[in-house]
């Protein structure tokens, strides 16, 4: 039986970084997409390739732009025979808090293609692919609560995206469901700098020393998500939207 692909947007680091390895434990070959970060991308691919007995190829493309979307997908169909498994991981930010107004169109547009437009292009790329082979698998990122399209001051463009992403991924999964495919949403939680990449057991470590139970998120914690969603028994599972925030009211205080 042939190794499963997956594709994996902003994958050279952060999150991206540890669902690749996450999956490369699991036997998936990989496809490391990166928009800037090469070295970090090819030192990534060269690790899973020595390390965890599967394949790894690291692809440059800015999933804003429909032209690098799809040399994305020609690039990895010229090594692997197909695409199984989509994580749209990458997504534009701001970090300056700006009111509607002041985003120029530029970033207005920016942040709407990378966020909600990058998935439309990827995924009909790739849908038709995997309608062929009746298997298929689709992973996007929200935040919390973005099923309800909630209002967010300052994050006007990355809020509206998501929300509309939620309904995208909902749809994907009632249109695609006869052909064997999945699409679901997993909203992580304030996951912050460097434990974007580091391990659950090191996140419990962290809390040995303190008297609170509650630790800190990390990138592990959405990797397993990931894992589990894709999964060969996980097809029941379709147009979910997972919070995996600890609990925590992530938004409620992102808007103190």
């Amino acid at each position: 039986m042939n190794k499963k692909t997956a594709l994996i947007t902003g994958g050279a680091s952060g999150i991206g970084k540890k669902t690749a390895i996450h999956l490369a434990e699991k036997g998936y070959q990989i496809v490391i997409n990166y928009r800037n970060s090469k070295l970090e991308a090819i030192s990534l691919a060269n690790h899973v390739n020595q390390c965890y007995g599967t394949s790894a190829i690291a692809v440059q493309g800015d999933v804003a732009y429909q032209e690098d979307c799809e040399r994305m997908v020609k690039e990895t169909l010229s090594v692997y025979d197909s695409i199984d498994i989509l994580i749209h991981n990458a997504g534009p930010y701001i970090h300056e808090r700006k009111k509607m107004t002041e985003y120029s169109f530029e970033e207005w547009n920016y942040l709407l293609n990378g966020n909600l437009t990058a998935v439309f292009n990827l995924s009909k790329l790739i849908i038709p692919l995997m309608r062929q082979q009746k298997w298929g698998r689709i992973i996007t990122m929200g935040f919390d609560r973005v099923e309800s399209s909630p209002g967010w001051m300052h994050r006007s463009a990355f809020a509206s995206a998501k929300a509309g992403l939620a309904s995208l991924t909902r749809t994907i999964a009632l249109e695609e469901a006869g052909y064997g495919i999945t699409a679901n949403m997993v909203s992580p939680g304030d996951i912050t700098d460097d434990w974007k990449e580091k391990s659950i057991q090191e996140s419990k470590n962290e809390t040995a020393g303190r008297n609170s139970l509650r630790r800190e998120g990390t990138g592990e914690d959405i990797a397993r998500v990931i894992g589990f969603l894709i999964d060969e028994q996980s097809d029941f599972i379709t147009g979910s939207i997972i919070p995996v925030t600890g609990g925590l009211d992530i938004l409620g205080k992102a808007l103190k």
